[in-house]
C-alpha cells in the first residue's frame, strides 16, 4: 500500500523542508514535496505528525548487542531482540560488530551473522532494524591499545587469516578495525580495500608515520576516536594527529559523556566537521537493560550507572544512537539537523550505502525516523512500514 507522511519539518538531512509531504510506495520514497505543492494521492494511507520532524532513520556502524543479547551469540533469539531495540531508538540499519575471541569462535559467529544478513536481504520482519554487513573489530589489534580485547586471542594480521574470516562471513564483512603499525597490516588493509571493505584505524599505538602508511594503503575511517588510541602529544601527534588532521579520513566517536569528556566531543566535531564525523554506540548486551552483569563476546562486564567495566576498563557502552544525537546538541551546541547528519548521511557514506540510505530523496529506501524537536524518537519506519502498535 502507498503511504503518505506529513510533518511540520523534514531534514534530508542536508536540506530542511517545511510543512513536508513524503510519498512512499513498495518500500521506496517516490516523492518529497510540501503540502502546499501537492495533495495526498487517492487510495494512499496518510500519517500526520504535525509537531514533529522527519529524518532518515539512523545507521549504527558499531554495535555489539542490546536487549540482553550479544551479536556473537548463535541462538535464534539474539539478533531479533537487538533489532527490535534498535528500531525503538530510531535505527533502521546496523552493522553487527564482533569482538576479539578465539579464532574458531569468531569464524562461527561470522558464519551466523553472514547467514542472517543474506536472509534479511529480501523481506525483513516488520519493526526491526536490518543488518547490512559485519564490522570486524579484532583480532588485528595492538596489544598496547587492546582495551578489553583478550590479549591471548589477538592475532597478527595476514591475508590468509582475513580470507578465512571473509569466507566464513560469506563475503559480508563491510568494516574492519585494524592497528596499522602491526607487521602485515598494510597488506591486509590493501586487500580489504580491494574487496570494498571500509578499513578503519583503531585499537592502535601507531606513530604518525605508521598511521599515514595505513591511510595510503587504503584505510579511510577511524574507530571510536581517542579511545584505545595512542594519546595526542604536542611533539608526538601519533595516530590521533593523522585522524584529526587528514581529510581523507572520516572518524567516529562514542558521545555518551563517559568515553569522552563533552569538551573533547566538541573539539572532535570542530576538527572533523559536519561531513566527516560519525556517531556510533559501541553498545553491548546491557543496552536497554537494568544494571548487572552481562557479556561482551567472552568477557564478563559489570554495568552500573551507565558505565560498562571489565577488569576496571571500559567495555563498550549502553548508549543509544538517539541519545548520542541529543548529546551532540548538548555537548557541542549543534542543532538537530546538524546532529542528525552524523547518524545518517555520514555513516551511510562510510559504509558505501549512500546510494540507498542516509538521505531522504526519491529512489532511496523508505527508512525514516519521526523525532520531536528535541530529538526524542516518536516512531521508526523501516522499509516503508510502521511497526505494529
Amino acid at each position: 500500500m502507498a503511504l503518505a507522511l506529513t510533518a511540520r519539518q523534514l531534514f534530508t538531512p542536508i536540506e530542511a523542508v517545511e510543512d513536508a509531504l513524503v510519498l512512499i510506495e513498495d518500500g521506496d520514497i517516490t516523492e518529497i514535496t510540501t503540502r502546499s505543492a501537492r495533495e495526498v494521492p487517492a487510495r494512499t494511507r496518510s500519517l500526520d505528525f504535525p509537531d514533529a520532524v522527519l529524518a532518515p532513520a539512523f545507521i549504527d556502524i558499531h554495535i555489539h548487542g542490546g536487549a540482553g543479547h550479544d551479536v556473537m551469540e548463535t541462538g535464534p533469539e539474539s539478533l531479533p531482540a537487538v533489532e527490535k531495540l534498535l528500531a525503538c531508538h530510531g535505527v533502521a540499519s546496523y552493522f553487527p560488530t564482533t569482538v576479539t575471541a578465539p579464532l574458531d569462535r569468531i569464524l562461527k559467529s561470522l558464519d551466523g551473522l553472514g547467514a542472517a544478513i543474506e536472509a534479511g536481504a529480501g523481506s525483513h520482519p516488520e519493526g526491526r532494524a536490518r543488518p547490512l554487513g559485519i564490522h570486524l573489530e579484532g583480532p588485528f589489534l595492538s596489544h598496547t591499545r587492546r582495551g578489553v580485547h583478550p590479549t591471548d586471542d589477538l592475532v597478527s594480521p595476514t591475508v590468509p587469516i582475513f580470507e578465512r574470516m571473509w569466507q566464513a562471513a560469506r563475503g559480508q564483512i563491510r568494516i574492519i578495525t585494524i592497528a596499522p603499525e602491526l607487521p602485515g597490516a598494510l597488506e591486509v588493509i590493501a586487500e580489504a580495500t580491494r574487496r570494498g571493505v571500509c578499513v578503519s584505524l583503531g585499537h592502535s599505538d601507531a606513530e604518525l608515520s605508521a598511521a599515514h602508511a595505513g591511510i595510503s594503503a587504503g584505510a579511510r575511517h577511524a574507530t571510536h576516536t581517542f579511545n584505545a588510541m595512542r594519546p595526542l602529544g604536542h611533539r608526538d601527534p601519533g595516530i590521533l594527529g593523522a585522524v584529526l588532521d587528514d581529510d581523507r579520513i572520516s572518524a567516529d566517536i562514542i558521545a555518551d559523556g563517559i568515553h569522552l569528556d563533552p569538551l573533547i566531543v566538541d573539539l572532535f566535531l570542530r576538527a572533523k566537521g559536519p561531513e566527516r564525523a560519525v556517531l556510533i554506540t559501541d553498545a553491548i548486551a546491557a543496552t536497554g537493560m537494568p544494571d548487572g552483569k552481562y557479556w561482551l563476546g567472552s568477557l564478563e562486564v559489570d554495568v552500573a550507572q551507565g558505565q560498562c567495566l571489565s577488569g576496571g576498563k571500559l567495555a563498550g557502552s549502553v548508549l543509544t544512537l538517539d541519545r548520542a544525537v541529543r548529546n551532540v546538541m548538548k555537548f557541542a551546541h549543534w542543532n538537530l539537523q546538524q546532529a542528525v547528519q552524523l547518524a545518517t548521511w555520514n555513516p551511510a557514506r562510510v559504509v558505501q550505502q549512500h546510494d540507498r540510505r542516509g538521505m531522504l530523496a526519491p529512489g532511496k529506501a523508505a527508512d525514516l525516523v519521526v523525532l520531536s524537536p528535541g530529538g526524542e524518537v516518536r516512531a521508526t519506519i523501516v522499509n516503508g512500514r510502521m511497526p505494529a502498535a
